[in-house]
């Protein structure tokens, strides 16, 4: 793919499903990304937050049964974007949250890049994305 929206970002996917995060580094791998970190829990992700700085974040709404709001919130401090990723939609988004972009699962490549520049500002993430 010729799209770099992500060149040299670092990112975190919080994803449960393996098969389903292999794809998405993959897709992020070909947008340019300098690094993605994979997380399956609200705790591992929150202790990534803690350890690494992130320049975007996709969150599994559903963790297992948990819900990765707390992981939002943690990114919203930071100012780090952030999208959710769901099978449920944006009706599955609790209200606090229905601003930010939602990802429908499943997707391609192309539904990730219209998301990612709804949520990338439009200098880019990075000085050298610009």
């Amino acid at each position: 793919m010729n799209d770099r929206i992500l060149a040299g970002a670092r990112v975190l996917v919080v994803e449960d499903e393996m098969m389903l995060l292999m794809m998405i580094e993959s897709m992020l791998e070909d947008l340019g990304c300098e690094s993605v970190t994979a997380a399956a829990t609200v705790n591992q992700a929150l202790a990534l937050l803690d350890a690494q700085a992130f320049d975007v974040a996709m969150l599994d709404l559903n963790l297992n049964g948990d819900r990765s709001y707390p992981i939002a919130d943690a990114l919203a401090a930071r100012d780090v974007p952030f999208l959710f990723s769901t099978g449920y939609g944006s009706q599955g988004v609790m209200d606090g949250y229905r601003e930010r972009p939602v990802l429908m699962k499943p997707y391609q490549i192309g539904e990730l890049v219209s998301t990612l520049r709804g949520l990338i500002p439009a200098g880019g993430l990075l000085p050298e994305a610009a």
